[in-house]
């Protein structure tokens, strides 16, 4: 970097400064034509699906939240799972916590039941994607 690229960047610096800060005010307001939905409910807990891609085995996981399942070389924790009111299968949505047994993050955000693939595991070996919240304490897998 020269002087002159130095002294030019400084010079330009309070401009820069100024058009972020510009005096300006951006407020967004919600649309009145936009239909925000049914009520969102917040589960108890999940069904996930876990696949080792190295064996083809696939495993059904119900896990609650706060819960940590470890699968072979991962664990998974849920954080929250939650529904539009009355569609708790297709159209749920869980907060996961992907990492590694070294506890290196592999995953940490929300995964879509509806579109696995739009907010997925990238992971050589394993998959995992939300199947439906748990909405009763004593569900079962089957239930």
């Amino acid at each position: 970097m020269t002087l002159r690229t130095l002294v030019l960047g400084l010079a330009l610096l309070p401009m820069a400064a100024f058009a972020q800060t510009g005096g300006v005010e951006l407020t967004i307001e919600p649309n009145p034509n936009v239909d925000a939905g049914p009520p969102v409910v917040t589960a108890p807990g999940a069904f996930l699906r876990a696949l080792d891609k190295s064996v083809g085995r696939a495993t059904d996981i119900e896990i609650a939240t706060g819960q940590t399942v470890v699968l072979g070389r991962i664990a998974v924790r849920l954080l929250e799972c939650r529904y539009p009111e009355g569609s708790p299968g297709s159209e749920a949505y869980a907060h996961l916590e992907i990492t590694d047994l070294e506890g290196r993050g592999l995953f940490d955000g929300w995964m879509i039941a509806s579109s696995p693939a739009l907010s997925a595991l990238e992971h050589p070996r394993y998959d995992v994607w939300v199947l439906r919240c748990n909405t009763a304490s004593g569900e079962t897998q089957d239930g």
